[in-house]
């Protein structure tokens, strides 16, 4: 079997996945990407890869490469993946999938003129709470699902952050939120309706002529007459970080932990409740990529994608597997261009919303997957 040889572009929060890569059976980390000389060769030495490129275009070029793996900047990821598909290479891609409802569409009408695989690398839906609830729910123990609730809480002014992060609007970056809600139903999000709150510093004001310190959106789905509510918050409210979801359910019901490592809430009968310990999902993966999904395989602890996120929840593993089956299968990945679009618009029309006072909004065409 061939396998599928991989370039990780960008190598803060990305080198996390060089090793993943490496281990797996099915692929090799060929190249490695990063505009910083000197970063690149530090991270390319750490890991033993021959091939480094400073210029993503030149990377492009290079017919070894099967797949790109982007985990640049959130204003790079469209281009970058636009750029990739033209080149005739699969594209994986941390969110959002962009930050215009253009950019959007382009990629989603590129994977399929090209036929190469895309997908967004959402982390949210392959944590070990999403798989855990889903099999709850899938083996009935749930019940029919009757809300659903999101949320984001992030206080952003934590020391580290780049400089385009200051004052973006909140739900520019709202899959990690909304992914959960949409894929424990598989229905894409039909409209979006929602309300901004309160005020950041003037100064975070002026780069995307955002005010708002949280926003709100409350959205349906297609085919379903299960609602949900998605909060956003990125400075100027102070949380301990929070990335969750809460389902409610005809038999059963959960609710993200409140603090940071008391468990999450399972609600049962009428007043029953007890506190979840979520099992680790490596049983569920390769063996020779099983212990990335463990809370202590982590190879920079201190990046700030991780001192604010949990380690993403063991997701990492399974969002490689993911991504390499749908290519060497030759099928689209499961969050598609089509997911990833309409996860990402979704957030990007809420902000059209909000600035609109909470005028409801529906979804283009080309996001109904």
């Amino acid at each position: 079997m061939k396998k599928v040889n991989v370039a990780v572009v960008g190598l803060g929060f990305g080198a996390e996945f060089i090793p993943i890569y490496q281990k797996y059976d099915k692929t090799d980390c060929v190249a490695v990407c990063r505009r910083d000389a000197k970063k690149l060769n530090e991270a390319a030495d750490q890991f033993g890869i021959e091939k480094r490129y400073t210029d993503y275009k030149e990377l492009l070029k290079d017919p070894d490469i099967d797949a790109v793996h982007i985990n640049t900047q959130i204003n790079d990821h469209a281009w970058m993946s636009i750029e990739a598909l033209k080149a005739g290479k699969h594209v994986a891609s941390t969110v959002p999938m962009a930050v215009t409802v253009e950019e959007c569409e382009e990629i989603v009408r590129l994977e399929k003129e090209t036929g190469k695989v895309y997908m967004m690398m959402e982390t949210s839906v392959y944590t070990r709470e999403f798989l855990y609830f889903k099999k709850l729910y899938d083996e009935g123990k749930i019940g029919r699902l009757q809300f659903l609730r999101g949320s984001h809480q992030q206080n952003m002014s934590l020391p580290g952050w780049p400089e385009y992060w200051y004052g973006l609007p909140p739900m520019y970056y709202a899959t990690h939120a909304l992914g959960p809600l949409s894929e424990i139903l598989r229905k894409p999000v039909n409209t979006v309706r929602c309300l901004g709150s309160g005020r950041i510093n003037e100064d975070y004001i002026k780069r995307y002529n955002s005010p708002f310190a949280v926003e709100s959106m409350q959205v349906t789905f297609e085919g379903s007459d299960v609602a949900g509510e998605v909060t956003r918050s990125l400075f100027d409210t102070i949380r301990q970080y929070r990335e969750s979801f809460d389902f409610y359910g005809s038999q059963s019901s959960f609710e993200w932990e409140q603090l940071v490592d008391e468990g999450p809430a399972f609600f049962t009968g009428y007043e029953d409740a007890e506190r979840l310990v979520v099992p680790d999902t490596n049983e569920m993966l390769p063996a020779d990529i099983a212990d990335f999904s463990l809370k202590h395989h982590i190879v920079d602890e201190h990046h700030v994608s991780f001192i604010q996120g949990s380690g993403h929840g063991g997701s990492h593993p399974h969002l490689v597997r993911e991504f390499i089956t749908a290519i060497l299968e030759g099928r689209k990945s499961h969050v598609s261009a089509a997911v990833a679009a309409n996860w990402s618009v979704a957030g990007i029309l809420a902000h059209e919303s909000a600035m609109q006072g909470g005028k409801i909004i529906e979804m283009p065409a080309f996001t109904q997957f």
